[in-house]
């Protein structure tokens, strides 16, 4: 297996497929690097050079004590893209994988990025407060939380069904897509999987969007039951200078899954951009 070691000797888990023009991938939570196969094969089979990582305590990565924070996952994502000397790079992020990328970009500028996309993704800020009142309540995430402790590898199979929409009228589920979320899932470590709840729901990355300073695509499902859209695209379409807002009618969280064929054509129109 590919890896890179990190300052504190971490083993981040990499894939690196092809020789045209970078994108590289950060995942949602629980997920890994297998999350984007449907457009990692797609891209990687149109000429371009695609890089997906397991952020550290998911997948096949190191299942540390420390460093499960943004800090540190966007200090990650730039040791590897300084290992391969990735530049021009089109950063794709879903879901907390969206504020992955926001992160590295407001902590590590856009040297070596070309363009941004955001897909289903958390930012701004996901939490309920005075100043976000579109955002979900703190008890919203506690209950992750109590899900992930007390029974981690059944509240993954349970999450699968909204997180796709299958649990909306005329949806058809399909087991393997389930059984492959619950698979990733569980290739993670509690205790990294479990403070990584706060990066996506408490984190605000707001001051990160306003410093994105290259072209940027924002994609969302407007029932999307995990990320409302609300309380993100709209915001984050907002705060992003140069950013472009493609909403999908009646789509899920999972859209990169559900929706991959549209999901791969609008990532490819943006690339030839």
């Amino acid at each position: 297996m590919s890896n890179v070691t990190t300052r504190d000797g971490t083993q981040i888990f990499y894939k690196d497929w092809g020789k045209g023009r970078p994108v590289v991938f950060s995942h949602g939570w629980p997920l890994t690097a297998d999350a984007w196969d449907p457009q990692m094969l797609f891209l990687v089979q149109k000429g371009f050079r695609v890089i997906a990582h397991d952020r550290r305590s998911h997948g096949r990565s190191t299942q540390t004590s420390a460093g499960n924070e943004m800090d540190t996952y966007a200090d990650d994502l730039a040791t590897l893209l300084d290992k391969l000397d990735v530049k021009d790079a089109t950063m794709v992020g879903h879901s907390t994988g969206g504020g992955e990328v926001a992160h590295y970009i407001g902590r590590h500028g856009t040297a070596r990025v070309a363009q941004a996309v955001l897909i289903g993704a958390v930012p701004p800020l996901m939490l309920k407060t005075d100043a976000n009142p579109g955002g979900l309540p703190l008890e919203v995430f506690d209950g992750i939380r109590k899900g992930v402790v007390d029974n981690r590898s059944q509240f993954y199979l349970d999450l699968a069904t909204p997180f796709y929409g299958y649990n909306r009228s005329g949806a058809k589920p399909s087991p393997g897509v389930i059984q492959e979320f619950w698979r990733q899932g569980m290739a993670g470590g509690v205790l990294g999987q479990y403070e990584c709840i706060r990066q996506f729901s408490e984190v605000d990355y707001t001051e990160d969007l306003k410093k994105i300073d290259v072209p940027t695509l924002v994609l969302h499902g407007d029932d999307d039951q995990i990320v409302p859209i609300d309380a993100s695209a709209r915001l984050t379409a907002k705060i992003v200078r140069n950013a472009t807002l493609k909403i999908y009618p009646g789509a899920s969280h999972g859209m990169c899954t559900v929706n991959a064929d549209q999901v791969n054509a609008d990532l490819l129109d943006f690339l030839k951009q």
